[in-house]
């Protein structure tokens, strides 16, 4: 339940409503609101006068949910905006991971002759093998950060566990928190204590009232700057990395208030599907696309085989312009 209080109650008596409810107490211009469990229906009557006004769940998907809020939220990122009255879809490039300053500098400069505007690349690599490339850490953050400085691109950057979030935070301007993450509520509280837009990756395991539950720590901690990432999920199937559920991204654009974004790279696994893919996600009416580029996929140190080259993320990005304009979208 999600109970609006007037706003000049007695922060005393809000205080007594949200312990007896075991509710979750967030400010927004100076109006008190409680989340309590979906099992609270309703409050003692005493308490009424006190209620602006109240909408009750049948989950605990509610702060992410359409009953609460009916309209998608919009996300400024850069100089642009996601969600909202905006029917701006942001396509998202870069590679894998920073590798070296040659190679982000190369991505940079190929998303400035795209037309594009966001860049995305991991320094904090949360690898299946610890024997594999885990990213620069901190040098790759100030890489991207130069790349901001120089460019004037918004970068995406992940973070792998909780011990390094507030560099993330700190260096990003959107905070992704990837499938392996999904579930760290160290992550998910600290990215719920900063405005930053964050980029929560639904877990390969995950199904999609955890994973919105999981974005509902990020909101109930007063960050309403949420977006989803669909990016496949394990099923029996061995031909491909993972299955992409746009089942359920449709289940997210029917019921759930916040931006989604596709990842068609993550959820292929290997670059020969990945355009047919992300046609495919960019038909869906989306907020945005996150695909995996890299100036040279074969000398990549991470996830070589789904990442496009230059060439052919331009062939795809020429097919994406027109089903953009047949769903009514802007590519940004």
């Amino acid at each position: 339940m999600i109970i609006h209080l007037k706003k000049n109650i007695n922060k005393i008596l809000a205080k007594e409503i949200a312990e007896k409810y075991q509710a979750v107490e967030l400010i927004n211009e100076n109006k008190i609101i409680l989340i309590t469990p979906y099992s609270v229906k309703k409050i003692d009557e005493k308490y009424n006068e006190h209620v602006d006004n109240s909408w009750i769940f049948d989950s605990d998907i509610q702060l992410a949910s359409k009953k609460y809020f009916p309209s998608t939220r919009e996300i400024k990122i850069g100089k642009f905006a996601i969600g909202g009255k905006n029917r701006n879809t942001l396509v998202i490039i870069g590679p894998c991971g920073v590798e070296s300053k040659e190679q982000i500098q190369q991505t940079a400069e190929f998303i400035k002759e795209c037309g594009l505007h966001t860049l995305r690349a991991g320094s904090f690599k949360p690898r299946t093998s610890p024997y594999s490339f885990q990213g620069m850490g901190i040098e790759g953050l100030k890489l991207l950060a130069e790349m901001r400085d120089k460019y004037g691109f918004p970068i995406v950057s992940e973070v792998r566990d909780s011990s390094h979030a507030d560099i993330v935070i700190e260096y990003s301007d959107v905070i992704q928190i990837g499938a392996k993450a999904m579930y760290d509520h160290g992550i998910l509280r600290k990215c719920g204590k900063t405005n930053k837009p964050i980029l929560l990756k639904r877990g390969f395991g995950s199904t999609l009232q955890e994973f919105v539950q999981a974005a509902e720590f990020i909101l109930s901690g007063g960050n309403g700057n949420v977006i989803l990432c669909e990016r496949g999920i394990r099923t029996f199937e061995t031909k491909s990395r993972f299955t992409l559920d746009l089942c359920g991204v449709a289940y997210l654009k029917e019921n759930i208030n916040l931006p989604i974004i596709l990842d068609p790279s993550h959820a292929m696994g290997y670059a020969y599907g990945v355009p047919d893919l992300a046609r495919a996600c960019m038909a869906m009416d989306v907020e945005g696309l996150l695909i995996e580029v890299h100036p040279d996929p074969k000398a990549a140190k991470s996830d070589a085989s789904q990442q496009l080259n230059h060439e052919q993320f331009k062939k795809l990005f020429e097919t994406l312009k027109p089903i953009a304009k047949a769903v009514g979208r802007t590519i940004v």
